[in-house]
C-alpha cells in the first residue's frame, strides 16, 4: 500500500466488538491518518454516491416532510414550497433510489400519495446529524459580529 500525504483522511467507526469502545461516544470515531490512495478514492466515491442520491435543494426536505407520514402530491408541493414540476422530478429520483413509495389512489380525480420506504430510514442518522450541524452553524454565523 502506498501512503498518501496531504489533507485526505479516512474516518473509521470503531464499535464495541472491534475495539472495546462504547457505542455513541466521541471515542468511537477515530481518524486514520496513514492510508492508501485507494482508500481515499473509495471514501470520495462513497461521499459522491451519497450526494448523487440525496444532494440538491429539495430531496432531504421532501424526506423530512414524509417522515411525518404519507402526503399527497399537492400537500407535499405546498408544504415544501416546491413547484409541481420540480417536485415531480425529485420524487421520481427518490422513487428510483428506493427511498419513496408512490401510490396511485383509485379516486376521481386521481390522487397520488407518497410515503417513505423502510430503506429510507437508513438516512435518518445523516439527516439528524445535518440538523444538529445546521443549528450549530447558524449560531456561529449569526453571532459573528457580537
Amino acid at each position: 500500500m502506498t501512503n498518501v500525504s496531504g489533507p485526505c483522511y479516512t474516518f473509521v467507526i470503531c464499535y464495541l466488538n472491534v475495539t472495546g469502545y462504547k457505542k455513541n461516544t466521541m471515542e468511537e470515531v477515530q481518524v486514520e491518518r496513514v492510508h492508501s490512495a485507494e482508500s481515499c478514492s473509495r471514501a470520495r466515491l462513497a461521499i459522491q454516491d451519497t450526494l448523487d442520491v440525496v444532494g440538491g435543494k429539495w430531496k432531504l426536505v421532501i424526506i423530512s416532510i414524509l417522515r411525518d407520514g404519507t402526503r399527497r402530491f399537492r400537500e407535499l408541493s405546498r408544504e415544501a414550497g416546491i413547484s409541481p414540476r420540480i417536485l415531480s422530478e425529485e420524487l421520481q429520483e427518490l422513487e428510483m433510489n428506493d427511498l419513496v413509495n408512490r401510490k396511485v389512489c383509485d379516486t376521481r380525480p386521481v390522487t397520488v400519495e407518497y410515503s417513505l420506504t423502510p430503506y429510507s430510514e437508513t438516512l435518518f442518522e445523516v439527516i439528524n446529524t445535518m440538523h444538529k450541524w445546521g443549528i450549530q452553524h447558524r449560531k456561529k454565523v449569526t453571532n459573528r459580529g457580537n
